[in-house]
């Protein structure tokens, strides 16, 4: 069946991931070497030492920022259970989670996101404000990971120096076969983060916030990711906001996670070191 080309199936049932279009696994091969041009911010750790100060946002891709590494690699993805119903779920040994994400105040069909349905991203500390390069709160995001395509929304940021971190529901879409939870994350450093700058990558009530689960709400965000990832690696898709067709198809307030979390301003121990955040008020 044609399906089987965008679909995979895995031990726990069947997971929808697209595949990575030309242009973006050519993004991918070239940029993972660790050279950024257009340093936006650098100086952050990947969540598991703090001393190691080698992640970066890197502004290379026209209209995009993307999260690196200059060792050589990009992010990995620790997992964060902040926003609504925190503990419920493979949430419940998430010990250091807090009660609300960085732009709830912005949600309106919605009280906050639920890490377990919303497949949102961790972008930017409280060094470090994406906003202030372009990008809008709540936008859609491409994520590569696992050799797939997936898409998301920047839906929290990190209060201290970490990187590389995502909701329960975005990890288990990105590894189905790695037994995520919310104290167990994917620690290879080879997810490569985009966040899109302009008000056209904001889904708005395009996106199904009410969505019962994550594959519901990823494919409400699809059309908007499609025509994003189209645009990258030519004029860039800064300059998308409109409704126009694409010929391409896919087949604040802060958290940290850690297994170093905090409930505020304050790192407290845990067992993976990430440190989850205060909010960026």
């Amino acid at each position: 069946m044609h399906v089987l080309s965008t679909l995979i199936l895995s031990s726990v049932g069947l997971t929808l991931a697209y595949e990575l279009p030309a242009n973006l696994k050519a993004i991918y091969d070239s940029h993972k070497t660790g050279k950024c041009e257009n340093v936006l911010a650098k100086g952050f750790d990947d969540g598991q030492s703090e001393d190691d100060k080698n992640m970066g946002y890197c502004g290379d891709i026209d209209g995009a920022i993307y999260l690196y590494s200059t060792s050589g690699a990009y992010g990995d993805m620790d997992i964060d259970c902040d926003g609504a119903n925190r503990l419920e779920g493979d949430c419940y040994n998430d010990g250091s989670g807090q009660s609300q994400t960085a732009f709830m105040d912005e949600l309106t069909e919605i009280e906050d996101l639920d890490a377990g349905i919303h497949p949102y991203v961790v972008f930017g500390t409280h060094e470090y404000d994406p906003r202030d390069d372009g990008m809008k709160a709540l936008s859609v995001m491409a994520i590569v990971c696992g050799g797939k395509l997936h898409y998301g929304v920047w839906g929290d940021t990190n209060g201290h120096t970490a990187t590389g971190e995502a909701s329960l529901s975005l990890g288990q879409l990105c590894f189905p076969g790695e037994g995520i939870t919310g104290d167990s994350g994917h620690t290879e450093k080879d997810v490569l983060y985009i966040g899109f700058k302009g008000k056209g990558a904001v889904p708005g009530n395009k996106a199904d916030w009410k969505a019962k689960n994550s594959k519901d709400f990823e494919k409400s965000i699809k059309s908007i990711g499609d025509k994003l990832v189209a645009g990258l690696g030519s004029a860039g898709s800064e300059g998308w906001v409109d409704e126009s067709s694409s010929s391409f198809t896919t087949s604040a307030r802060t958290t940290t996670k850690t297994k170093t979390r905090t409930l505020s301003s304050t790192p407290a121990a845990s067992t993976t070191a990430k440190a989850r955040a205060c909010h960026l008020d």
